[in-house]
């Protein structure tokens, strides 16, 4: 066996080894402290909302190792099985160009696996989400969504493929670094027009409504120095009934977007805290951080990929035949995640130290305690888990987890 197929299948392995051990950790430390509401919050949720929340933390968990394993091993079917030889064979007999080809393989593979996932999808909005009373999508709606997502991929995501692919055939041996440059400015024009051009596609924006609680937001807004082109409230409730803020856009296209679901869990003060909160990531520079992140990442994906492509074995490796810029592509994006989900916890630990930074940002500009009441109502009503192991914690989520926030929050009152 190719020594390349040796190593993929050893990381496979790994990886999938520790998503079951860590989803088994999950389940068991949550169904272990199901009976009791921590110390901590027992004044502030029952212990049957305590419990619905256990219950719905470890039915997504155990559900989630479905696809998990199903995706794994689409993974070996698609590369060690030969479905991507079959897929690209099939396509080059069609007589295209290279470019031509690349595109219809890509598009193809997308379709097939949006196909094949559709049933997960299907079962968590209308069947888990459901029991638990947060679906609120039609049947319409979702294949409305589903239609209008494939719609604007292909806008986009056509003459993006079409650029990076020229540019992998055409721009020499620093093809990566024109790619690199690309994607970097598509990132920047996406993030500018999001706000008004695609979020709209899918969700009714309007203004919030003059009254005290928009007067104590700009309020805010001008005590923090930000500006914005506009403060509304998203029809989330459309969909689920989870609630959430955040803004987006840059420069002067920045938008702060409430979801009408969290505006009726919250009063004044706790929405003012919320945002403070939200506003603390923009005032600790995370945004730009992060942006910084990503271009590094792909900055450095683009170059191990650029010397991925030229040798032989990483195609002959992964089940493939014939070597191309497009299937290499296509490798690359497949086979990365295998090699890098040991790295979530770092990522994880960046995101956590900027929640805290923006909690303690909140609470310099409001009062912690009603960030404190705001984040309580929101774990009780969008049943989060006040008891997630601590590892798979480490692993998976960019909060810290409830307890600790709110003791690190207790601590600045």
């Amino acid at each position: 066996m190719h020594t390349f197929t040796l190593l993929f299948l050893a990381m496979f392995t790994l990886s999938i080894g520790m998503r079951l051990w860590l989803s088994q950790r999950q389940i068991a430390h949550v169904r272990n402290h199901r009976a009791q509401v921590p110390d901590s919050f027992a004044d502030k949720i029952s212990l049957e909302e305590h419990q619905k929340a256990a219950d719905y933390t470890t039915i997504k968990t155990s559900f989630g190792r479905w696809p998990m394993f199903y995706d794994a091993g689409l993974l070996l079917l698609w590369t060690l099985g030969g479905g991507l030889e079959w897929l690209d064979q099939s396509i080059i007999a069609m007589g295209y160009n290279q470019i031509a080809t690349g595109i219809t393989v890509m598009l193809a593979f997308m379709f097939i696996s949006s196909a094949l996932d559709l049933p997960f999808s299907l079962y968590t909005t209308f069947v888990i989400e459901e029991k638990f009373g947060f679906n609120r999508t039609t049947a319409k709606t979702f294949v409305i969504d589903m239609i209008k997502g494939l719609a604007l991929g292909l806008i986009i995501g056509v003459p993006l493929l079409f650029i990076i692919l020229w540019l992998m055939e055409q721009a020499g041996e620093l093809w990566w670094i024109y790619t690199w440059m690309v994607l970097t400015g598509f990132s920047l024009l996406m993030m500018w027009i999001y706000p008004t051009l695609i979020a709209p596609i899918f969700n009714k924006f309007e203004p919030l409504e003059e009254g005290d609680t928009l007067t104590r937001i700009k309020s805010l807004l001008t005590r923090c120095g930000f500006s914005s082109n506009g403060v509304y409230v998203i029809d989330g409730s459309k969909r689920s009934s989870h609630g959430n803020a955040y803004f987006s856009g840059f420069g002067r296209n920045k938008r702060i977007v409430f979801f009408d679901t969290l505006l009726k869990m919250l009063n004044d003060d706790e929405l003012e805290a919320v945002l403070a909160h939200e506003l603390g990531h923009f005032k600790k520079k995370h945004i730009i951080k992060g942006m910084l992140i990503s271009f590094a990442t792909t900055f450095i994906a683009l170059a191990i990929l650029a010397w991925l492509m030229k040798n032989e074995w990483f195609y002959h490796g992964l089940g493939l035949s014939t070597p191309s810029t497009y299937m290499a592509l296509l490798l690359f994006t497949l086979i990365s995640p295998v090699f890098t989900f040991v790295l979530s916890p770092i990522m994880s630990l960046f995101s956590r130290k900027n929640e805290f930074e923006a909690d303690a940002f909140a609470a310099q500009q409001t009062d912690a305690k009603y960030l404190i009441k705001a984040l309580v109502d929101l774990y009780r009503e969008n049943a989060n888990t006040l008891t997630p192991d601590p590892l798979y914690s480490a692993f998976y989520d960019s909060h810290p987890p409830a307890p600790v926030r709110i003791a690190h929050l207790n601590a600045q009152t």
